[in-house]
């Protein structure tokens, strides 16, 4: 057997859930197809095959009105009519970067329009011929309808809602109803573009994103500069950034001081100040100096791609309540028809009622059960959120995520980089006869040039408090100990604690002080000279500053939270206890893992948010897992969502966007099934007809269409 191929293709006018449904079946029907799935809201068509060739595909997708392409090209708009165009019904194109009003969708609506414009005025003033005049009018939009009906049916589709549209329409002139129908057509060409136009918008806000990133950048070669395109920038190239300038790859800034604007990326409202050594973002915005910035990531793979590579798979997978409901419309459309034509044929029949009346009343409950609204509920709400949480850094790997999130009741966190900032800072400075600044001072000296996250602690420090540093002459490292100098020719050693227990006996007070850093989870070290004790000093990788307000956030909406670290029991504890929450420490990655296993045994839907390798297999094992930060490459590929800007409040925000979802979801079914219920009996009992019901439909896509795009506007709380 041969070996099977997974091909992703664009797929041009697909835009709502029915047309993935029809391009799925009428693709699953190809010899050789073991699998597809189309997704609307990405405008994507996967397909599993054993070598099946790009014209087999296009060619049973293209009669149904859609174009197709290879994955990385765009979707072309054919020329000449919108309804015709090589024999086949093409109203039914993507949407791309022009105005809607010229779109294919839009030509045929404003066509049908008119039409019906043109014979009412003839209807008008020549009444004799107005019904002919109406049925024209009516054959302009209904024949590409009818076209994409049939191929439709062939394609394995037979009750679609093209079919339910034309057997209405026809229906409808046959009891003398053509000027409803006419109108009826009309209505329903206007909900496609409706739905056409919401469907760009939401794909428009991922690919707004892409556009963030400049498409050139200033290269550094030597003592020379010059502009290439951005994608073609390697990893180490030295780029030039001016002010005002978007950055054009993510990297770390080598030479120069600047605020950087990260909100388009982060949606941080305050520039944030960066100097070398700092990480930025491609997208964001260098607004104050010139920056020479080193690339540590190529186009395909910065910040902006992975979110809109990621965003795009997760838009692919369907919500389990999209799955329900996609089946569940399998069973509703052919449902719909049968409903129809016992209500059109069971008064006449067995009541001995009027049948142009009862046949009037059975298309119009053929329009009101038209599942438009209904199909599009969930995908629409599910693309939109996804959307929205990019934009703000929260990444989900799909609609189950997003729906399984609000059910979590434990989150399990990391410490190291996860809760904290992964790189110890200078907490304390205790100075004994001298002043702070100049153990700072002198501790900097004999520091200067070492690259252990220790000294780097003590020299950013140094450099945020603008201390001098002298020079240090004869500075040395002795081996488990620490570090030694000579600065303005007296010797000064910066030892562990442990090691300056061997020079000297420490009194009391300074015992103490040291003793109760070291309770607080702090490294200490202590600054000597002539066998003397003249400085402490105590670093610590701190909490991020909305550690606290995050774990809060959690505790307020019921969900436990504890932290599962690799590190000693005496820092964790210390950390725990200034976040008020509980601890499990000295953790091996397989520990993490069956501590996740046991939460979950006791019922708990458990999130393990974690940035580095030694998280993967818990964040594998858990409910859900989020990776923090951007984390390893490992963590993003092992986890279910990604937060990645770091902030642990994001946890909480990510929940909430969950239930702003389901929320907007069960809203969208709430109208769409409501509407169609008062409509079915409002028609039933005879108080509206055709009209109102293809209102009722086009009304209700258009709501639920509106509701779900609400969404993109979502913020945390």
């Amino acid at each position: 057997m041969a070996d099977t191929i997974k091909t992703k293709y664009r797929v041009g006018g697909m835009d709502c859930g029915a047309c993935a449904l029809k391009i799925e079946t009428a693709v699953s029907r190809i010899p050789g197809v073991s699998e597809v799935g189309a997704s609307y809201t990405a405008g994507t068509l996967n397909v599993v095959h054993d070598d099946v060739s790009f014209a087999a595909i296009q060619q049973a997708i293209k009669p149904l009105g859609y174009e197709l392409v290879e994955d990385g090209a765009a979707p072309r708009l054919p020329a000449g009519d919108p309804g015709h165009a090589g024999g086949a019904a093409h109203d039914h194109f993507e949407l791309g970067d022009g105005p809607w009003w010229k779109t294919p969708k839009a030509l045929l609506a404003l066509s049908c329009g008119t039409a019906l414009l043109a014979a009412y005025l003839v209807g008008l003033f020549i009444p004799s011929i107005g019904h002919e005049a109406f049925l024209l009018a009516l054959l302009v939009g209904l024949i590409p309808i009818g076209r994409r009906a049939i191929a439709g049916a062939r394609a394995g589709s037979p009750f679609s809602i093209e079919t339910l549209m034309s057997i209405a329409a026809i229906g409808a002139v046959f009891i003398g109803a053509t000027e409803e129908a006419a109108m009826v057509v009309l209505l329903f060409l206007v909900g496609e573009l409706l739905e056409g136009v919401a469907a760009s918008r939401a794909r428009a806000s991922i690919k707004g994103l892409a556009d963030l990133v400049p498409k050139t950048a200033f290269l550094i070669e030597g003592d020379s500069t010059t502009e290439v395109p951005a994608a073609s920038l390697a990893l180490n190239a030295i780029i030039m950034v001016r002010p005002g300038d978007r950055i054009p790859a993510d990297g770390e800034i080598i030479a120069g001081h600047s605020a950087i604007d990260e909100a388009p990326v982060t949606g941080e409202s305050v520039p944030t100040s960066k100097q070398p050594g700092d990480t930025v973002f491609a997208g964001t915005i260098n607004t104050d100096a010139v920056l020479q910035i080193r690339v540590t990531a190529t186009a395909s793979d910065n910040t902006i791609s992975r979110i809109v590579q990621l965003v795009e798979e997760a838009q692919e997978s369907k919500a389990p309540t999209a799955r329900f409901i996609d089946r569940f419309s399998r069973y509703y459309t052919p449902g719909v028809l049968v409903v129809g034509a016992l209500v059109a044929m069971v008064p006449p029949l067995l009541l001995g009622q009027p049948w142009d009346q009862w046949i009037y009343k059975g298309l119009a409950v053929l329009l009101i059960g038209c599942p438009c609204a209904l199909v599009i509920s969930t995908p629409a709400a599910i693309a939109a959120a996804l959307s929205a949480g990019a934009r703000r850094g929260l990444l989900l790997k799909g609609g189950a995520v997003l729906e399984g999130l609000r059910t979590i009741t434990t989150v399990a966190l990391d410490k190291t980089g996860t809760l904290t900032e992964g790189k110890p800072r200078l907490t304390d400075i205790v100075a004994l006869g001298r002043d702070e600044a100049d153990i700072l001072s002198l501790a900097a000296a004999l520091e200067t040039g070492s690259s252990h996250p220790l000294a780097l602690a003590i020299l950013a420090r140094a450099g945020a408090d603008k201390v001098p540093v002298p020079p240090a002459a004869a500075a040395r490292a002795i081996a488990g100990k620490g570090v030694a100098g000579t600065v303005g020719g007296a010797e000064y050693f910066l030892f562990s604690a442990s090691a300056a227990a061997e020079q000297l006996t420490l009194a009391p007070e300074p015992r103490a002080r040291i003793d109760a850093l070291t309770d607080q989870g702090k490294t200490v070290s202590l600054l000597l000279t002539d066998s003397t004790l003249i400085g402490i000093l105590a670093m610590r990788d701190e909490p991020r500053a909305d550690a606290r307000s995050g774990i809060d956030a959690l505790k307020a909406i019921n969900i436990d939270v504890i932290m599962l670290t690799g590190d000693n029991a005496r820092t964790a504890a210390a950390i725990g206890a200034d976040l008020g929450i509980a601890v499990r420490a000295g953790l091996l990655p397989q520990d993490k893992q069956a501590i996740v296993r046991e939460l979950q045994a006791q019922g708990q839907i458990v999130a393990k948010i974690g940035d580095g390798i030694n998280d993967a297999p818990a964040l594998a094992a858990a409910d859900i897992g989020i990776a923090m930060g951007g984390g390893t490459d490992v963590a993003l590929e092992t986890a279910d969502a990604a937060i990645l800007h770091g902030r642990v409040t994001d946890i909480a925000a990510m929940i909430g966007l969950s239930n702003a979802t389901m929320a907007n979801i069960w809203q969208n079914i709430a109208v769409s099934l409501g509407l169609k219920a008062v409509f079915l009996v409002t028609t039933i009992v005879g108080i509206t007809g055709l009209w109102p019901a293809i209102l009722a439909d086009t009304g209700a896509t258009v709501l639920v269409t509106l509701n779900a795009m609400r969404l993109l506007a979502w913020r945390p709380r």
